[in-house]
């Protein structure tokens, strides 16, 4: 549910932009920026710091972009929310016992899945570098393509793309975690 409620959003910005162009779908994309976040509030006396952030980037970049009539604000949005996350996961390496990408994984893997101190530093660092990838690519289409292209790589390239990563992030962990159970090195090497 909370996936489709962070989607939500994005969803909305897309349909706008369809029908009215980029300003009047910067202005839906607000509103629904601040009704997820009345939503979370509402449903949980909280607020994810993913959703925060992101709203007030949103509220920052998108009034910048309404007020000023420049698309690049918010077409700046997505890099600096993924240079943000980049930032973050690869401080996190630094700053307490527990990488960010353990923190965030290891409760949604369970027993299923235990990676050691080493493959979570490994996963973290892909998901800092993932991100960077991520933002300077959103430049390089802002940049250098139409703004219906950019709109288009905004909705379905970044979210493949994330989505992308973090599985083969996934399918690597689970890889790395059967080549390190005893007796497995003899019949997966070919």
């Amino acid at each position: 549910m909370q996936a489709l409620t962070a989607l939500a959003p994005l969803v909305a910005f897309f349909a706008t932009y369809r029908l009215r162009g980029l300003y009047a779908a910067t202005a839906v994309l607000m509103a629904a920026m601040v009704l997820v976040l009345a939503l979370d509030w509402l449903r949980h006396r909280r607020i994810p710091a993913l959703h925060a952030l992101s709203a007030v980037l949103v509220l920052v970049f998108g009034s910048a972009t309404l007020l000023l009539h420049n698309r690049l604000f918010i077409q700046w949005k997505p890099t600096v929310l993924f240079w943000a996350l980049g930032l973050a996961f690869l401080a996190s390496s630094r700053i307490g016992e527990r990488t960010l990408t353990e923190r965030l994984l290891a409760p949604a893997l369970g027993e299923r899945l235990r990676a050691s101190p080493a493959q979570w530093q490994r996963l973290n660092l892909s998901s800092g570098v993932l991100y960077a990838l991520l933002g300077a690519l959103n430049l390089v289409v802002a940049y250098n393509a139409s703004e219906r292209a950019w709109v288009n790589f905004k909705m379905f390239g970044l979210t493949l793309l994330t989505f992308a990563g973090i599985t083969l992030q996934l399918l690597w962990l689970a890889r790395a975690r059967i080549a390190a159970r005893p007796g497995a090195g003899a019949c997966e090497g070919g």
